[in-house]
């Protein structure tokens, strides 16, 4: 089975950073789409960022310029870094992974979910 292990949320002062990890493990395939999405409460589940296995990413326009996705193939792990951060970005993340080539945008074409971590920003 596909297993998605977050870590790396915490609270921070706003301007702060942290950087959340997210590991995979039990898939077969040479395709992969990593994504990042949040979800406050009250509100939606947010798509943020994602980054495909070749190194093709994006993110969305509320955290372009202060998050970086990154991966490292060889550990199964994709990385979000959350730098000038704002009360805002206060919610539960989450990764999530597609086995496919064409990494999807919202929620519903990831098929895998990790646990979510919970960032908090004063």
């Amino acid at each position: 089975d596909v297993q998605l292990v977050e870590s790396g949320g915490g609270s921070v002062q706003a301007g702060g950073s942290l950087r959340l990890s997210c590991s995979h493990f039990g898939y077969s395939s040479s395709r992969h789409c990593m994504g990042w999405f949040r979800q406050a409460p009250g509100k939606a589940r947010e798509g943020i960022a994602g980054i495909r296995r070749d190194g093709d990413e994006y993110y969305a326009d509320s955290v372009k310029g202060r998050f970086t996705i990154s991966q490292d193939n060889a550990k199964n792990t994709v990385y979000l870094q959350m730098n000038s951060l704002k009360p805002e970005d206060t919610a539960v993340y989450f990764c999530a992974a597609a086995y496919i080539n064409s990494c999807p945008r919202t929620s519903d074409g990831y098929p895998y979910w990790g646990q979510g971590t919970q960032v908090t920003v004063s």
